[in-house]
Order: structure tokens, then C-alpha cells, then sequence
């Protein structure tokens, strides 16, 4: 076994590259251990989008009657794949209860802070750090071919209002004034101008950069392979390149967390949510703005040299192949929306899990069960936006004073954990 260290952290993507940011800007010594490449799973495809404007929950009312519909249709925006698995089941009960609007609401409050204060610390990290990931304030847009579709929305700036986020509505022709990329279809949208975008796999290149040279210990390519317990805490953490003894141990590991979790004797209620995205080259007519294509779920960014179509929920497990009919239906979705959907090279289709909750907060707190265990998961779709405030919560907590957020609304507790 190595030296005991002073904070080890498993899992390098980017919410253990943030945890490990902070931390050693607040002098602790930090260990990353990954089982492969740091940033290599779910934050390496996403869109790349900074959204506070996503606050309210996945758990809309009438979510449900959408999943059981499109259960046996394989390129839906939300499916739930047919399968007997008690723990999805579990889940999903757990997420059917909260498809109410006071639940929705509430969840909305509750994580509306988090989106905010991670949104500002995350450009203030950019500009100390000097990070080239093409970050830039651009607003997004939520465009709607529907006219019901786009009036159910109307309620929407208020509820964000509420949250201290501002949405405004707009009608096609401002839409299309904003974003001449869009086709003749679109009805109207709703403006979020305190969103912001960077490229994601160039962010988390550049955080593991400073977190290097700020003096991080970096393991790759390192399987966890259990844990030695101690009465009330981790003893040790072992993985194929030997043990690890920490004061403090950062549980970072995303959608593997319930895995895991299952030998430390804790029922961590997330499941993988698989989203796919395709990246192309630039098309000569490229939006300059993030677009949420709402009927069909679809995300299109863009930023120096590279374009990207993305999103869709599939809850199927672990499944590890790339479901063609759901990277067809992102194509098809995009060009039902703009005048020119894809660009003339693609450079890489992509799919990953991310680590799902049911009541979409994140899990960020210390577990009863294990006193030298924080818990930093369960982020849900939105890892990169949540990253610098997760980040600076973990080291707060871990060194014990107050947190800039409210720490109970995320806490293990919740869970039992």
C-alpha cells in the first residue's frame, strides 16, 4: 500500500476533475484515480451547454404516460426500455411520484441556486485559469415547431423567475432574427439569455491541465476493485495498481456509482441514462446560438471548427451498443428544424450513461455509514453545468465551516445514505 493520502477521489471526469480543482486550491493534497482516460465518459459527448434554464426537473406531469407510450419505440426522445429489473423499477416508482407540479416545482427552487452559482464560478474559473474551451456567453434558444407544444411552455418564465432565472418568450420571427438558421416551421421560443456554452471535451483537457499542474496525483487506467472497511469508515481502496489510504475519499464515479456503492453497503438510487450525440465538422451555415429543438428533444451547439446534434434519454441498463435508430432520429429531428441540420463530415458518433436520480438533484455530502466517505453523483444531464459549484461544495464540506450553498438540499441523507 502507497503513503496514506490526504484526499483520494475516484473517478476523473469532470466532476472529480472540478471536486479536485477546489480542493487543491484550498491546499489539500489530491490523488485522481480513472479507470481509463480522465473526462472519457459522459462529459467527453454532451452538448457542451451551461444551462441554469434547465432548473426544473426531468419529472414533468404526464413524463410517464410519454414513457409507458413510446416504451416499444426505439428512436423516442424518452425511452424506457421493456426489461425485469428491480432496481429500475424502484426507480422509476420513486420518479412517477414526483410527477406533480408541486414536486416540480419544488425541485426546481431547490436546484435553481446550484445552476446559478455553478454558471458564475464556472466563468470565473475560465478567465483565472485562462482554459481555451472556447467558452462564451451566448444565451440559448427553446424552439418549438408545435403551437400547443410551444404554449404549454408559457407557464415556464414564471416558474424560472421564481428560481431568480430569466426565460423570455419570443415569437417565430424574433427567433429566426436571433438564429437565421432556422427554418420556416419554427412558431416561437423561449430566450434564455443567462445560459452559456463551452466546448466540453476541450474544458475538461484543460481543468486536468491545471489540476496536473497544481500539483495532483494522477492515476489512469486504474480499476477499483473494492474496499477494505474499517468500523465506521474506508481503511483502504483497492484497485490493480495497489491500495490507497485516504483522510477523506471523494465517491466521484457517475453513472457507475450504484455499482460500487453496492460493496461499501450503500443503495445509491441512480440509473444510466444513455445519450447519444453525433459530431461533424461545421456546416456552412452553422447556428451561432445553442438550440433546444423541444418537440424532438434535440440539442445542436457549435463552436470554432466543430458542430454537434445531441441528447435523448434511453434507460436501458449498461447496454453498451450504439442504437442506430436513436442517432437516425437526432438527424431526422434536426432537420425538421433548420435549414441546414448536419455538416458535410462526421467525426464521431457517440453514447453515454449519465448518472440519473429520481428526484434530479445531485447526491454531494458525506455518507452516515462511512465518516471518511463524500458522495459527489447522481448529476444527472447536466455534470458540466453543475461541475465548479459541486467543486467547491466538496471542499467545503470537507473543510468543515460554512458552504456557499445550502448543503442539506443535496445531501445523502435524503436517501438514507
Amino acid at each position: 500500500m502507497s503513503a496514506k493520502k490526504d484526499i483520494v477521489i475516484l473517478g476523473g471526469g469532470i466532476i472529480g476533475l472540478a471536486c479536485a480543482y477546489y480542493l487543491l486550491k484550498a491546499g489539500r493534497g489530491v490523488t485522481i484515480i480513472e479507470q481509463n482516460t480522465l473526462a472519457s465518459g459522459a462529459s467527453h459527448g454532451n452538448c457542451g451547454t451551461i444551462t441554469p434554464s434547465h432548473a426544473p426537473p426531468l419529472s414533468q406531469p404526464g413524463t410517464i404516460g410519454k414513457a409507458l407510450k413510446w416504451m416499444l419505440t426505439p428512436d423516442a426522445p424518452f425511452r424506457v426500455a421493456p426489461r425485469l429489473d428491480a432496481d429500475m423499477f424502484g426507480w422509476m416508482l420513486q420518479f412517477a411520484r414526483r410527477c406533480n407540479w408541486q414536486d416540480y416545482r419544488r425541485l426546481a427552487r431547490a436546484k435553481g441556486p446550484l445552476l446559478l452559482r455553478s454558471r458564475d464560478l464556472l466563468g470565473e474559473l475560465v478567465r483565472r485559469e485562462n482554459l481555451d474551451c472556447h467558452y462564451a456567453e451566448s444565451g440559448t434558444i427553446y424552439v418549438h415547431r408545435d403551437e400547443a407544444a410551444f404554449e404549454a411552455m408559457s407557464f415556464m418564465p414564471t416558474l424560472l423567475a421564481d428560481c431568480g432565472i430569466v426565460m423570455q418568450r419570443i415569437d417565430a420571427q424574433r427567433c429566426r432574427a436571433m438564429e437565421p438558421t432556422l427554418n420556416d416551421s419554427i412558431v416561437g421560443g423561449y430566450w434564455n439569455p443567462g445560459d452559456t456554452r463551452l466546448r466540453p471535451d476541450r474544458y475538461a483537457a484543460e481543468l486536468a491541465r491545471v489540476v496536473k499542474a497544481l500539483g495532483a496525483e494522477i492515476h489512469e487506467g486504474t480499476t477499483i476493485a473494492g474496499f477494505r472497511r474499517g468500523a465506521d469508515n474506508i481503511d483502504a481502496v483497492l484497485t490493480d495498481h495497489g491500495e490507497f489510504a485516504a483522510d477523506d475519499i471523494v465517491f466521484a464515479l457517475g453513472a457507475w456509482s450504484p455499482k460500487l456503492g453496492r460493496q461499501l453497503g450503500l443503495r445509491i438510487p441512480i440509473q444510466p441514462g444513455k445519450g447519444y450525440s453525433i459530431t461533424y465538422t461545421q456546416p456552412t451555415r452553422a447556428p451561432r446560438i445553442p438550440l433546444s429543438l423541444r418537440e424532438r428533444s434535440v440539442c445542436v451547439s457549435v463552436w470554432e471548427g466543430g458542430y454537434r446534434l445531441g441528447s435523448t434519454m434511453e434507460f436501458a441498463g449498461y447496454d453498451a451498443t450504439l442504437n442506430r435508430a436513436r442517432i437516425d432520429a437526432i438527424k431526422r429531428g434536426a432537420a425538421e428544424y433548420l435549414i441546414e441540420p448536419e455538416g458535410p463530415v462526421v467525426t464521431e458518433e457517440w453514447f453515454g450513461w449519465r448518472p440519473m436520480t429520481y428526484d434530479d438533484l445531485p447526491i454531494i455530502g458525506r455518507a452516515k455509514q462511512c465518516k471518511n466517505l463524500l458522495l459527489a453523483t447522481g448529476h444527472s444531464m447536466l455534470g458540466v453545468t453543475m461541475s465548479a459549484a459541486t467543486g467547491e461544495l466538496v471542499a467545503q464540506l470537507v473543510a468543515g465551516g460554512d458552504t456557499a450553498l445550502d448543503a442539506a438540499t443535496f445531501s445523502p441523507a435524503r436517501f438514507g445514505l
